[in-house]
């Protein structure tokens, strides 16, 4: 029977990116190859293993080759992978070095090479991404700067609010990628740690197997537990765990969290990046290449696909992350099926956040925005998106209920007669025997009623400005100071 490879059919936002490399069954078949590796020669650094042994192991570990949907399918009579894997590479020892064989695997369990052959995984899929996520922030603070002054429409609960800055919005995606990079770096650094405790977390045949070997390491079972702990994370480039973590799984749910928090950050994006780029709205627009956005049935489309593969990583990955936080319910000092849940989720958790890291990176290196239709659309509702800080300037000179009153029937006339606000409170003597056509148009201004927005870019990308300073905008008080002094027109 033919069997398929995983190709990343159902799963677009991973295929062919880095974190399907590092995730793949051969990916996670060598981690635990170099974990038996590891484990010999860290061994070997401490007498208890002979060191031409473990180099021949870590030989054979490197060359032999293992079938691995053999040695999938044989991992249903043992309930993991690790069990075949020893088999198989003690018969490739052996072939090499028949004294060195028995030192396969020695005092370990199969949890010992799985778990660290996970953070193996991990750490290789991690640091591909961590730059992916340097690069999006790259990208998205050169868009923040150049369009730190650009006026658009903000909008609450789907609806234009206030007007707001394009510079501003890229700088909270930006904000959540290097909140991402945080997290995923606090995991690497220390996060990931070898797995060494045994049959149920007491290192006996560990302690055992240096007890015969070498007499000072068994009456000092504490120092020899610790060096060997440390050898192996040396070895593997790993951290060392202060306690065996079968069924203590804190190194897997943190590396959870911090996918699913990343996950989330990159979806913020996407999911604006879909909305601006409605044909309603325009504003933004995501890299041309070949092929790309085509749909099978309309020519004219060009859909966000960038975006969409991110979105549809980031509505899995909480999901997922969700379920290997539950596997932190591992009864006993092993478990029995909890410990096994984790492994899909974990897989795949790595593999669509770092194909969406990967996608992100792409996606803002090459999204434009456009300026033009961010205008037109400001102006689609004739002004009522400034109606916030007519009120905060009418409010003092007429009196908060009175101005509230007159700006709601203004708003809602101009909604009803398709006219612009400025026409309405034209007609309003209450209006334009308060303010100067001057003070009017320059309150209607969205441009100049952007608030901190532009401060609030500069300090996000490091370039000075303090939030509430003055900027370009001009201020309530310096529109309302243009009113006549008698309440009358100039």
């Amino acid at each position: 029977m033919t069997v398929d490879p995983d190709s990343g059919l159902l799963s677009p936002v991973r295929a062919g990116t880095p974190a399907e490399a590092s995730t793949g069954d051969e990916a996670w078949l060598r981690a635990m190859l170099d974990a038996e590796a590891a484990l010999a020669r860290a061994q070997a650094k401490l007498g208890t293993v002979p060191p031409e042994a473990a180099d021949a192991i870590t030989e054979a570990a490197g060359s032999v080759r293992i079938d691995v949907v053999e040695l999938a399918r044989g991992a249903r009579a043992t309930a993991n992978p690790v069990v075949g894997l020893v088999k198989a590479l003690t018969s490739a020892v052996g072939e090499l070095a028949p004294d060195a064989a028995e030192y396969v695997h020695r005092g370990s369990t199969s949890q010992d090479i799985f778990d660290t052959a996970m953070m193996l995984v991990a750490a290789r899929t991690l640091r591909p991404l961590a730059d992916d996520l340097d690069a999006t922030a790259e990208a998205l603070a050169a868009l923040a700067r150049a369009h730190r002054d650009t006026t658009m429409a903000g909008r609450t609960l789907t609806a234009h609010a206030v007007p707001t800055t394009f510079g501003l919005k890229v700088a909270g995606w930006r904000q959540l990628v290097l909140d991402a990079a945080v997290r995923v770096r606090r995991v690497l650094d220390g996060g990931l740690p070898v797995s060494l405790g045994g049959a149920a977390g007491t290192l006996a045949a560990y302690v055992e197997y240096a007890r015969l070997s070498d007499e000072p390491a068994g009456r000092d079972v504490g120092g020899y537990v610790e060096r060997l702990t440390a050898a192996f994370a040396e070895e593997t480039g790993l951290a060392a765990p202060v306690l065996p973590w079968h069924s203590v799984r804190t190194p897997v749910a943190d590396l959870a969290g911090a996918l699913a928090f990343t996950a989330g950050a990159l979806g913020k994006l996407a999911v604006d990046v879909e909305t601006l780029s409605r044909t309603e709205l325009g504003e933004v627009a995501e890299p041309a290449a070949d092929g790309r956005g085509g749909s099978s049935a309309m020519p004219h489309k060009r859909n966000p696909v960038l975006a969409t593969l991110i979105r549809s990583a980031a509505l899995q990955v909480p999901v997922l992350a969700a379920g290997v936080t539950q596997s932190m319910l591992a009864e006993d000092e092993r478990s029995a099926g909890v410990w096994h849940a984790e492994w899909q989720l974990v897989r795949e958790c790595l593999r669509l956040t770092g194909g969406a890291a990967h996608t992100a990176a792409e996606l803002a290196r090459g999204l434009t925005a456009e300026p033009a239709r961010m205008r037109a659309n400001l102006g689609s509702t004739h002004g009522l998106i400034v109606s916030e800080r007519l009120s905060a300037v009418l409010a003092p000179l007429l009196g908060k209920a009175k101005a509230k009153e007159l700006l709601g029937e203004a708003s809602r006339r101009a909604v009803q007669e398709d006219r612009p606000l400025r026409e309405v409170l034209d007609e309003l003597p209450a209006i334009t025997g308060t303010l100067t056509p001057a003070a009017l148009d320059e309150l209607l201004d969205p441009a100049a009623y952007t608030g901190a927005a532009a401060a609030l870019v500069d300090r996000a990308l490091g370039t000075g400005g303090a939030v509430g300073s003055r900027s370009s905008n001009a201020s309530s008080s310096d529109a309302s100071s243009r009113a006549t002094s008698n309440g009358g027109s100039e």
